[in-house]
């Protein structure tokens, strides 16, 4: 309970500061002096052209691969990246072909060497919740690719990290599919009281999920624009006219930059 509380006073603050960060490789520069802010408990998207870097951003956020320049700030501390604070989901679900849809999503729990027991209670909560309910011990192989996505997302959950990063976890999805766990992500950011940082090419699922959206240039990429809809109240539609709008001013801003939207 205190926890909870804590984390609902921080919503609002800075959480993750980026400050003129680079990832340069001998052959090519991906960013350089790149920065940003996240506040706690928001849902930030990030809009750019593919080969451009959002990859690379978040294995550098996440530990995977270092940077070669500037700074990184967790609640007003320089850390070197968000190892122990976030978890990632990618576009594949990378789900075990040889353990069940239980076993898969308990990967956290026994990484983390967290009680077994407990872990599978809460593994088939989520499951249930997530309309897995009856199919713990089918293979990944005997499930659609949206249900596959959707263990994936309790794999993510279980790892029960402050930060969500979501490398285009729906982009090979059918369109109906998508638009469920489009529901389903902002749900949990809200239910949980996530952090979310997300890659998308699909500028409509930005403006609905996001309350903050960065617009990403080519190599070396950079931020060209950050739009904040903070104000804007969810949940929001497709047919929104406001929401037409601004997807219309946003291909504006990126024409000759966003070639794949």
């Amino acid at each position: 309970m205190c926890r909870l509380i804590l984390i609902i006073k921080e919503v609002g603050l800075s959480l993750l500061k980026v400050c003129n960060i680079s990832k340069i490789y001998p052959d090519l520069a991906v960013f350089t002096n790149l920065s940003f802010t996240v506040e706690s408990g928001s849902f930030t998207a990030f809009l750019g052209p593919s080969g451009c870097g959002k990859s690379t951003m978040f294995r550098v956020i996440a530990g995977i691969e270092p940077f070669d320049g500037g700074s990184m700030e967790w609640k007003g501390l320089r850390v070197q990246n968000l190892k122990e604070n976030a978890a990632m989901m990618l576009q594949k679900d990378l789900l075990l072909p040889w353990f069940d849809i239980l076993d898969n999503v308990l990967i956290p729990i026994k990484t983390l060497n967290k009680d077994l027991n407990t872990g599978k209670s809460e593994a088939k909560r989520l499951l249930s919740r997530f309309g897995l309910s009856g199919f713990e011990h089918y293979f990944p192989n005997q499930i659609s690719g949206g249900m596959r996505q959707r263990a994936a997302l309790v794999r993510t959950l279980l790892f029960d990290r402050e930060v969500f990063l979501l490398d285009e976890p729906l982009s090979a999805l059918d369109a109906l599919t998508r638009r469920m766990l489009q529901s389903e992500i902002m749900r949990i950011q809200l239910e949980f009281n996530k952090t979310v940082l997300m890659i998308t090419h699909d500028v409509m699922e930005a403006l609905m999920l996001a309350d903050k959206v960065f617009l990403l240039s080519h190599l070396p990429m950079r931020i060209i624009k950050e739009i904040n809809l903070r104000d804007l109240p969810k949940p929001r539609y497709h047919l929104d006219s406001k929401l037409a709008e601004m997807a219309e001013d946003i291909f504006s801003t990126l024409k000759g930059e966003l070639v794949d939207v």
